[in-house]
């Protein structure tokens, strides 16, 4: 099934939700926030400021403080990811299987980054598998799934 890049509903070959340019671009400049929920069920947020996109249907990004966030994935949490512009008023829900390296090329890819420019190895990076993709635009599609 070929599918154009850019449509708002865009899918793979394999059928699983593949990012536009447009959400590339918002990745890229906007802050990422990740939200996971711990084995109580006690739900977590916070800023990764290494997200960035690693292939059309996956992020990643360096776990450096091993905290919350980072535990709940290793238990087992789906992680979802929010980006938005405010300025546009435009956005985007990613929900994500997440998959942890601490090893392997993308690991040591950022762990030197993570030396140079934090002075610290990362614990780990995660890889989070695009399931589905929701819109954050204000109005009528606000928070329906788009992919």
């Amino acid at each position: 099934m070929a599918v154009r890049l850019g449509s708002p509903n865009a899918r793979g070959d394999d059928g699983m939700p593949e990012l536009t340019q447009d959400m590339k671009d918002m990745i890229g400049s906007q802050q990422c926030f990740v939200g996971t929920v711990s084995k109580d069920g006690v739900p977590n947020v916070a800023p990764k400021r290494s997200t960035r996109v690693l292939d059309d249907s996956t992020l990643i990004f360096s776990e450096g403080t091993g905290g919350a966030t980072y535990q709940n994935i290793l238990d087992g949490s789906k992680v979802s990811v929010a980006v938005v512009n405010r300025e546009v008023l435009d956005g985007y829900r990613f929900l994500c299987r997440a998959e942890v390296q601490s090893g392997g090329e993308l690991y040591q890819q950022a762990k030197e980054l993570s030396l140079k420019t934090l002075g610290r190895a990362p614990h780990g990076v995660v890889l989070l598998h695009i399931e589905e993709i929701h819109s954050l635009k204000p109005g009528p599609g606000a928070g329906k799934k788009i992919a």
